[in-house]
């Protein structure tokens, strides 16, 4: 049975590791104008190329791909840790509102600095964006102790998300700028426009932020069994839950910062990358959910630009079609093992 396990594992892995890497190029090579896949990797490697074909790579597509590749994975990863904190699968940065307070969080500090004439670096959107998260996830906490059950918790969530969006959207209408159009796009959810700098701030904060998720996988497994069998174990629950909410508030928000809210990601990937290993244990399941939000993402951004071409959808729009169905497989299947108890 270890041996079957241990293949099942291996397997997933390279599956995942291949389809991030046909995704990869497809959003090269695909496009308003379409280049082919040698000129493509002519491109990355320097190669003799035109310069419109280089600047459309190394300069438009590449960032675009391994955003969508970093903050895919983050966001996975981020709803994989609040389904451990709350003990519950639907739960994730968009599900709870999260994604919605730090969006509020940002938009707020852009039209303030769009006004004001100031140019926000990605440093100061990404803390408003983590200030936001926190400040949804306090309000999550607040209520947890005063509902009687989850699925109350998740209402509260949805609400506040719901609450946050309002307020999103009408401080964007309101606002009197002629980069109000760039606000807008943002709102919606959308990986266009991400530049070299971008992708530094975001892979130094989202590999920092996962190789410690990484590195809590025991003590996050034996969370997963209990609080109780989890202090028995030695492990500093309140400290724990802390460095939970830290890390994935960390994820959610810098995703939010530099891509808007992306739904459904969150709670859809950690939930198809459980059923295709076969096992929730963490020291498995964070990286694969990296993986799988990566391919996801880069999926859906794909089928973003390339659907209705030159028009461009939202990314969220995309994930919520595919990521909505998931959500109900999961509440419908919880509620069949709970007849059969």
């Amino acid at each position: 049975m270890t041996c079957k396990k241990n293949i099942r594992i291996i397997a997933g892995f390279v599956l995942l590791s291949v389809t991030v890497l046909i995704f990869f190029f497809m959003n090269l090579v695909k496009g308003s104008s379409s280049i082919s896949l040698h000129d493509t990797i002519s491109a990355l490697t320097g190669g003799d190329v035109p310069i419109s074909v280089h600047r459309i790579i190394i300069d438009i597509r590449l960032p675009r791909c391994l955003a969508a590749m970093i903050l895919g994975g983050a966001l996975a990863v981020s709803g994989f840790l609040l389904q451990c904190f709350f003990g519950n699968p639907i739960a994730g940065p968009y599900v709870l509102g999260i994604s919605s307070g730090a969006k509020l969080a940002v938009a707020l500090a852009m039209i303030f600095s769009l006004k004001n004439g100031i140019i926000l670096g990605s440093g100061v959107m990404v803390l408003a964006s983590f200030i936001g998260s926190l400040i949804s996830m306090g309000l999550i906490l607040l209520m947890s102790g005063k509902v009687r059950n989850m699925a109350q918790l998740i209402i509260s969530g949805v609400m506040i998300g719901y609450v946050c969006s309002s307020i999103t959207e009408l401080a964007v209408t309101f606002a009197d700028d002629s980069n109000i159009v760039n606000l807008h796009n943002w709102s919606m959810g959308t990986f266009s426009g991400t530049d070299w700098e971008d992708i530094r701030y975001m892979s130094v904060i989202v590999f920092t932020a996962f190789i410690a998720a990484f590195f809590i996988s025991k003590p996050l497994g034996a969370y997963q069994l209990g609080e109780k069998y989890a202090s028995n174990m030695g492990v500093n629950i309140k400290l724990f839950r802390i460095v939970l909410i830290l890390l994935s508030s960390v994820l959610s928000a810098c995703v939010t910062a530099f891509a808007g809210p992306v739904s459904f990601v969150g709670v859809a990937v950690p939930h198809l990358m459980k059923s295709l290993f076969g096992t929730s244990r963490p020291l498995i399941i964070i990286p694969a959910s990296f993986l799988g939000g990566a391919v996801v993402c880069m999926a859906c951004d794909f089928v973003a630009r390339i659907l209705f071409a030159p028009v461009e959808l939202s990314i969220s729009t995309v994930t919520a079609f595919f990521g909505a169905p998931v959500v109900i497989m999961i509440m419908l299947k919880r509620n069949r093992q709970r007849g059969s108890v």
